[in-house]
């Protein structure tokens, strides 16, 4: 370009009707913008005047973001740029992408048809953090391998499983295991950390995990050590067996004892008999982390929990796989251990059918419901589905007061608990589709709960803190663009526990990794972005 125009400078006096002056001062402005522009940076996508909470918690700030090369490469009043994309969002909110970092949705996003993950980028997530409660895949070099084949819309980090490498090694065997077990145990959790897992979760509430010593727990959760995590599904979320405030000091003991970083997973106060204990267990943690205890918690926004209809089994009657035998041999012990159990969790009115695949006509009923239409009491009736085949149940067990008096601690981050399923598939508890932003409308914008900001650093700078995500959960300099645009007076959960196969409103656009996943030229067909994270990589 600049051989053509000098070119046409030095004959430009040869052209009749051309003074020579005129032409020079002409070519002269044309190649001072030329070189302009060429000193101008240049950008992927420049996203105009949004109200910016970068995931530190402190108030919005209104500036422009520029994004190249699948990072943050500017923040501040942005002149004079090139861009292949510009977003005016005046008016709207950018925040870090979401943070799930308890996800059920790895089994989806591994299969064609769900990995492009629209409920989640709906939604503002942009990683999730999978195998949670001690379930989920040994092999997570495989795993990783499946979810990278589809391509997934979002970024997914994995935890090595407790209760699967449990029962990989010792089945369902309500005991302690024997040194070379715990061997062959730590070799699985070994190999999983090699292949780049960010911690250990467990599931002590369930089988297998239940049946293990905490000293099995805590020689595994030491192969993560400082630089990992442990994510816990506590031993008792009530008063099954240990209690609630004892099933917390566990995740303390093995956070002291395995020097690693211990969460206190979708941290509740499940049924009647620990209304209320929400203070008690925030001290108890606040207690442990004032000695140096590395622990910290999550939390689904809704009073209703999701879990299986064994849940109103004790977990020693479940030991072996031998539910079925016990309903016949010993009808009348298991009769009286699901009254007892039904009662902790408020009574047949509230647990809720969401995936019962014997019979699906029962899915959205109440079991109070479904056993008056049988003519039969509730315990019978669950006895009677029990013995055919297990069924998804949602549990309406919380107080509003626990709900938030645990929302509003600084160590607690924002999770879903949510699994990824067909669209219109069995009536499943709608924090699939809205956990993220019904924190955002219901107790920010409707309730006063919380500040934006505060909320925001919950779902983003806090996890990626605690999961030790360096290069993201923030909009800094530098960092991997994974972001979200939203309307904060629009952003809404449509889910319901009757309806909740609803897809979330108000996020105008998320970007994965620098890439526009949704919104914009996308309309209703996400693009896919997301890759599996690996510990200590960005």
């Amino acid at each position: 370009m600049r051989a053509r125009l000098s070119w046409e400078v030095r004959h430009a006096g040869e052209r009749p009707g051309w003074p020579y002056a005129r032409v020079v001062r002409y070519h002269l402005f044309f190649l001072t913008a030329l070189l302009l522009a060429a000193c101008s940076p240049s950008y992927d996508t420049v996203i105009l005047g949004a109200e910016i909470h970068d995931g530190t918690g402190e108030p919005g700030f209104v500036a422009d973001v520029a994004i190249a090369n699948g990072r943050i490469v500017a923040v501040g009043q942005l002149e004079d740029y090139r861009a292949e994309s510009v977003v005016e969002a005046r008016g709207l909110v950018l925040a870090p992408g979401f943070i799930d970092v308890h996800s059920h949705a790895a089994g989806g996003l591994a299969t064609e048809a769900l990995a492009p993950a629209e409920p989640l980028l709906r939604q503002g997530i942009t990683t999730v953090f999978v195998n949670p409660d001690g379930g989920g895949a040994v092999d997570l070099a495989e795993q990783a391998r499946e979810l990278e084949a589809v391509k997934p819309g979002v970024n997914v980090a994995q935890l090595v499983p407790h209760g699967s490498v449990r029962r990989e090694v010792m089945g369902m065997e309500n005991r302690h295991a024997t040194p070379d077990e715990l061997s062959s145990m730590r070799a699985l959790v070994e190999a999983g950390h090699a292949a780049g897992a960010f911690g250990l979760s467990s599931g002590l509430f369930y089988t297998p995990g239940s049946y293990a010593d905490l000293s099995e727990v805590i020689e595994l959760a030491r192969v993560f050590g400082p630089a990992g995590v442990y994510s816990s599904h506590i031993r008792d979320e009530s008063d099954y067996s240990i209690g609630l405030l004892a099933a917390i000091d566990e995740v303390i003991r093995v956070s002291r004892e395995a020097d690693t970083r211990g969460i206190v997973t979708h941290i509740k106060a499940l049924g009647p008999h620990v209304w209320g204990y929400s203070r008690e267990a925030i001290a108890r943690i606040e207690e442990a982390r004032a000695e140096g205890v590395d622990i910290w918690a999550d939390q689904y926004p809704y009073e209703a929990s999701a879990t299986s209809l064994t849940a109103l089994v004790s977990r020693p009657l479940l030991a072996g796989d031998s539910l079925r035998i016990r309903l016949r041999e010993i009808p009348e012990v298991l009769y009286a251990d699901i009254v007892e159990n039904l009662e902790r969790r408020g009574g047949a009115d509230r647990i809720q059918f969401r995936r019962y695949v014997p019979d699906p006509t029962i899915e959205g009923a109440t079991l109070a419901s479904v056993a008056a239409d049988r003519g039969e009491d509730p315990v019978r009736t669950a006895m009677h589905l029990l013995a055919e085949g297990n069924a998804g149940i949602v549990s309406h067990n919380m107080t509003p007061e626990d709900v938030e008096e645990f929302m509003i601690q600084q160590w607690v981050m924002t999770s879903s608990d949510g699994g990824l399923v067909p669209m219109g598939s069995g009536v499943p508890h709608p924090r699939n589709y809205g956990s993220f932003p019904r924190k955002l409308s219901r107790y920010v914008r409707e309730r006063g709960v919380m500040e934006l900001s505060v909320a925001i650093r919950s779902m983003t700078g806090l996890p990626a803190d605690v999961m030790r995500l360096g290069s993201r959960g923030y909009v800094r300099d530098g960092l991997v663009a994974d972001l979200v645009l939203f309307d904060p007076h629009a952003i809404d959960d449509r889910a319901t526990f009757t309806a909740p196969h609803q897809v979330s409103v108000g996020a105008v656009a998320v970007w994965v990794n620098g890439n526009l996943a949704l919104g914009g030229a996308t309309g209703l067909a996400p693009g896919r972005f997301g890759k599996v994270l690996k510990r200590g990589v960005d």
